[in-house]
């Protein structure tokens, strides 16, 4: 008989499968459990929206990481000076997840422009960046329709999975699927009339699977700047935060954990009485 392994069967060698972490049951995962008295600290989020306007108050003046990413006379360039936040978007995301996760490290992806438009080539380049530079979240308050990218944004979304980056993605505000958000491997996110950041909803009918305040949210703009605005966009980095902590508590979780703990938490699932616990 040949001693031949199939392909990728090493992994489940005896001296190489690896011994992980236990959760609890569904039924006894609590918020306290998830991510009560986290900060987030030492999570890495990446931000790839606009910019992040670092002395906003609702930031803090503490942005762990920059690069901004432009299509030059010889390909993309990679520029990782401090930038300002262009158009105010990418501030208002970050002041989102600052709320929730306020030790997380918060990197600064600027791949949009004043116009708060952009090239999906860029786009895909700084997700391919946050991946490589070991992102533990990334906040894709963004997306494209363009089909020419789903094969690619497919691509980075399967990496990101198996590299265990969290991308955490907003639906299109037009009835219209865009790219990443659609994918299985993403935390999609739409907006809710919720004020409670801490409340959101499991859609079991995707491809958006979450809820989250989006509608007529107070958000941080740029210099310095507040507004009230609504937008899945905003809905997303509310459950960027959540994972933030969550990750900074159990480091050791894998996406479809974190998906599968979000959903046992959201607002939507029946809890189970005190005395079947």
């Amino acid at each position: 008989m040949s001693t031949l392994r199939p392909a990728y069967s090493d992994a489940f060698e005896p001296e190489a499968i690896r011994q992980l972490h236990p959760t609890l049951p569904l039924d006894g995962i609590t918020p306290d459990w998830a991510w009560g008295e986290s900060t987030g600290r030492g999570v890495k989020v990446a931000v790839i929206d606009s910019g992040i306007e670092a002395d906003h108050p609702a930031v803090g003046g503490n942005v762990s990481g920059y690069v901004a990413i432009r299509e030059g006379a010889d390909g993309l360039e990679y520029d990782s000076r401090p930038h300002d936040d262009v158009y105010g978007h990418g501030t208002a995301c970050a002041g989102i997840i600052r709320s929730l996760a306020p030790e997380c490290e918060l990197y600064s992806v600027r791949v949009l422009g004043a116009a708060l438009s952009g090239r999906a080539v860029v786009f895909a380049a700084g997700l391919r960046w946050a991946i490589e530079h070991g992102m533990d979240v990334c906040n894709l308050s963004l997306g494209t329709p363009k089909k020419d990218y789903y094969g690619l944004l497919h691509e980075l979304a399967d990496l990101a999975y198996f590299r265990n980056v969290m991308l955490v993605t907003a639906a299109n505000n037009q009835p219209v699927p865009s790219f990443p958000s659609v994918y299985a491997s993403v935390v999609s996110v739409a907006a809710t009339e919720d004020k409670d950041p801490y409340r959101y909803y499991f859609n079991p009918s995707p491809p958006v699977e979450f809820g989250a305040p989006g509608i007529d949210v107070r958000v941080a703009w740029r210099d310095g700047g507040w507004l009230n605005s609504t937008g899945n966009s905003f809905a997303a980095p509310h459950i960027s935060g959540l994972i933030a902590r969550m990750l900074a508590k159990h480091p050791h979780l894998t996406v479809f954990q974190v998906k599968t703990i979000l959903r046992a938490l959201a607002a939507n699932v029946a809890q189970p009485a005190p005395d079947t616990v």
